[in-house]
């Protein structure tokens, strides 16, 4: 089980979608999916469907894997003015 906070904590993802009719959730799913080199069918979102704490199980991988290909990302968030 993956354990991801939208904003702050655990794992910080923005998507661009909106939340509206689960598009946000979608985006989240598949841009794990990328990630992680899974399948987005092999991810499952178990809860947080309307918060910003979301629990999502993968399968197929150990979590220590999960751990280090996520840890692999750098990241590409920026904020204004920074590079």
């Amino acid at each position: 089980m993956l354990r991801v906070h939208v904003v702050p904590d655990a794992l910080r993802v923005r998507v661009a979608a909106p939340p509206v009719e689960g598009a946000a959730n979608r985006e989240l799913l598949r841009l794990l999916a990328r990630l992680l080199g899974v399948r987005p069918g092999d991810l499952e979102l178990e809860g947080g469907v309307h918060g910003r704490e979301k629990r999502v199980r993968v399968r197929g991988l150990a979590a220590e894997t999960v751990r280090e290909r996520l840890g692999a990302v750098p990241s590409v968030d920026r904020e204004k003015g920074r590079s």
